[in-house]
Formats: C-alpha cells, structure tokens, sequence
C-alpha cells in the first residue's frame, strides 16, 4: 500500500515540478506533459509519458496492481532530476539576453539600411 501511495505521491511532486519550474498548468500529470512537450528533452518527455500512462491505472484499486513500480519509480527520478536542475533566475536572464540581442541586431541592420539609402542617394 505503501508504494501505490508512493506512485501517486511522486506523480502530485512531478505535476507540482511542472508547474513551478516550466510555469505549466494542468490538473493532470498528461495534460501537463502535453503542454510542457516542446521545453522537455526527449528521453524525460518519454520519462513523463510513462508517468502520465501509469497516473489514471494509479488511481483504480485493482488495476495498480499491475503497474511496475520499479520503472515507475525510476522515471520519476528522471523527470523530477531534470526539472530541479532548471535555474529558474538564468532561463530569465537567458531571455532576457536574446530580447537584448535580436533589439541590437535589428537596430544595427536599421543603421546600415539607412546609411545605404543615404549613399545611394547621394547625401553621403
């Protein structure tokens, strides 16, 4: 009884990484993992895939039974070690660092296209 509780702990831990680290909402563990697709490496996606499919069998009596709570276990590590490993305050500066980018690279191509136009036209 202890792990089936475990599972269904460790399921509510992974939903509550979810939506702290990547900023997902969802009240399933599946509808959080749709939404988190494209931010999760593939090997955790597949990780959380396993934890999604065992999360509805987790909750019925007779069919946790079934589920190998050895794999379960260690996908949960998998997917919780990835997302506590995400430094929340460098994927802002991160960010922000490409906003700041883009903006200088738009304002320099804005200068030579002006200074083009200038020099075409003969004010140079």
């Amino acid at each position: 009884m202890s792990q089936d509780t475990d599972i269904q702990t460790r399921i509510a831990q992974t939903i509550a990484l979810l939506r702290t680290k990547l900023g997902v909402r969802g009240k399933t563990l599946t509808a959080s993992v749709q939404r988190a697709k494209r931010r999760l490496p593939r090997r955790v996606y597949k990780q959380a895939l396993v934890l999604a499919r065992a999360e509805q069998m987790a909750a019925h009596p007779k069919l946790r039974q079934v589920l190998d709570n050895p794999k379960l276990v260690q996908a949960s590590e998998d997917v919780q070690a990835h997302l506590g490993s995400i430094n929340l305050a460098d994927r802002r500066m991160g960010w922000f660092l490409g906003l700041l980018g883009g903006l200088a690279f738009n304002m320099l191509a804005l200068t030579a296209l002006v200074l083009l136009f200038l020099w075409w036209r003969d004010l140079i």
